[in-house]
């Protein structure tokens, strides 16, 4: 017993000092028994998804661990250290798929819908710090989380529903590039859809110089559409009163059928899927010490940096909100819903020739940056779930084609003036997976089982499920009210009491 338990201290006191992680990938047992039988493989793991329970493979194994934090270095350098994966989380919050939505809010109603947009935003912060907890606490990303915990079946039927997710929201982005490519150089929609491939190179490319390269090409296409709606709020001149006013959340929200529903869909928009897999799992790319305290400060250090970048994601989408409120809602154009449109009249209406222009490039960086980290999401989710490894050229390339090949066939049939209700149907997809997403996050990081000491605390878990119940009422509502037959729809409301959406 005595040489066992030397053995025991010893290996835990290797840990501490240590800080590479390698006893926390199988624990201080699994070490002492290492030394007690130098032949035995004991790196496997024997169930459940705990913190004392290993994962087969890492995720994202040629990025995992590579970034170093420097263990006595001062809070700014730390912080700079973990700074990257919140703002290629927050690119989702700022896609194509958003523009849509934020354009027709502020058109209709002004500056009303702000609030949405910030009540959107804070849902987004916790979700996604849960999920940061989730990759640091247990080693996992959510995929594999769900793989652990979940039966076969279920683990595939989750894993394709994540699939087309990544596929419709990738819709909107290619969609919303070839676009931005036909309003800044006249480029056809269908050839612009086919050079959105492109950006599959450039992800394979900077992946293989180190991941701090795309984190760094994300956050310069951040800096470039934040450039680009700082100046068009310059030169719409929007009334700074209004705006404040429409920060603060209005019964008329819940009264008003078509504010309402406008308000469901900008949620619906904002709140991406694939992006709780994600962060769980790039937030692994630093190489924090495997400690209790490590763990702690990974977290913290996660969090900061995601609420900084998703704070951005707010500003650029209330700027949206915000230009089309001061270009359209009282200049007689309250019917703008279509990118289309928006760019055409922005020109003559705010009486400034780089508005337009502003406007197109901001959205082709929006919709380039989504395409980025999707890819990505999309090599997370089929090795989490189902453990296929394949070489990440052909992984994006099956990406991105899922993406173009619907997108091709829809405007060389129907012609461009069907790229809206593409966007549009690609974020009802979208809201069909959410809470496929959310519940299974909710649920792992409130069980001590799986999170140990990093368990949500009560109001932590009443603020996360609450925001779950709302996110899936919603968006239940929002797939309730696009496939419902007007009558049926009608009669439903009117049975519970409910304003009728406007037809």
């Amino acid at each position: 017993m005595y040489p066992m338990l030397h053995v025991e201290r010893k290996q835990a006191d290797f840990g501490r000092r240590s800080g590479d992680g390698a006893v926390a990938a199988i624990g201080w047992k699994g070490w002492a028994a290492r030394a007690m039988n130098p032949g035995k493989d004991i790196s496997k793991p024997t169930g459940g998804a705990g913190p004392n329970h290993p994962v087969e493979q890492v995720s994202l194994p040629e990025v995992h661990r590579s970034i170093l934090v420097p263990v006595t270095a001062s809070f700014w350098r730390k912080l700079l250290a973990f700074s990257g994966p919140g703002f290629l989380v927050a690119v989702g919050y700022m896609d194509p798929g958003n523009w849509a939505t934020d354009l027709q809010g502020g058109a209709q109603f002004g500056y009303t819908l702000l609030s949405v947009i910030m009540i959107s935003n804070l849902m987004a912060i916790l979700l996604q710090h849960l999920s940061i907890k989730l990759g640091i606490a247990t080693g996992r990303d959510l995929a594999q989380a769900c793989r652990d915990h979940y039966s076969r079946p279920t683990v595939w039927f989750l894993w394709i529903m994540c699939e087309i997710a990544i596929a419709a929201c990738d819709l909107a982005e290619v969609i919303g590039s070839a676009i931005a490519l036909k309003l800044l150089f006249g480029i056809p929609l269908v050839w612009g859809c086919l050079i959105t491939a492109l950006d599959v190179l450039a992800v394979l490319f900077l992946q293989s110089k180190g991941f701090r390269y795309i984190e760094a090409l994300v956050i310069t296409l951040i800096a470039t559409i934040g450039g680009c709606f700082a100046a068009e709020l310059l030169f719409s001149k929007p009334s700074l009163t209004g705006m404040a006013y429409g920060f603060v959340p209005h019964l008329e929200l819940l009264k008003n059928p078509e504010m309402l529903y406008v308000s469901i869909g900008i949620i619906g928009a904002t709140v991406m899927p694939h992006n709780l897999y994600l962060h769980s799992s790039i937030v692994q790319t630093r190489k924090y010490e495997q400690t209790a305290g490590g763990k702690r400060e990974a977290i913290k250090f996660a969090t900061i940096d995601s609420t900084v970048a998703l704070m951005f994601a707010l500003f650029i989408n209330g700027a949206i909100l915000v230009l089309a409120a001061s270009a359209f809602h009282w200049s007689g154009h309250q019917d703008v819903a279509e990118i289309q449109t928006a760019y055409t009249l922005l020109k003559p209406l705010l009486g400034v020739g780089a508005a337009s222009m502003l406007f197109a490039l901001a959205l082709l960086a929006s919709g380039q940056n989504s395409t980025l980290t999707g890819t990505l999401a999309g090599q997370i989710v089929m090795e989490g779930f189902v453990s296929i490894r394949l070489r990440p050229w052909l992984r994006r390339l099956i990406t991105r084609a899922i993406a173009i090949i619907p997108a091709v066939l829809v405007i060389g049939w129907f012609g461009e003036g069907k790229t809206t209700q593409l966007l549009v149907g690609s974020q009802v997809v979208l809201s069909m997976q959410l809470g496929f997403a959310v519940w299974p996050l909710m649920r792992f990081t409130g069980e001590k089982s799986k999170m140990g000491q990093f368990v949500n605390p009560l109001w932590i878990k009443i603020l996360g499920w609450t925001t779950a119940a709302i996110i899936i009422i919603l968006n239940v509502k929002l797939l309730f009210d696009t496939f419902l037959p007007p009558a049926v729809l009608k009669a439903v409301y009117h049975f519970l009491g409910l304003p009728v959406p406007a037809e």
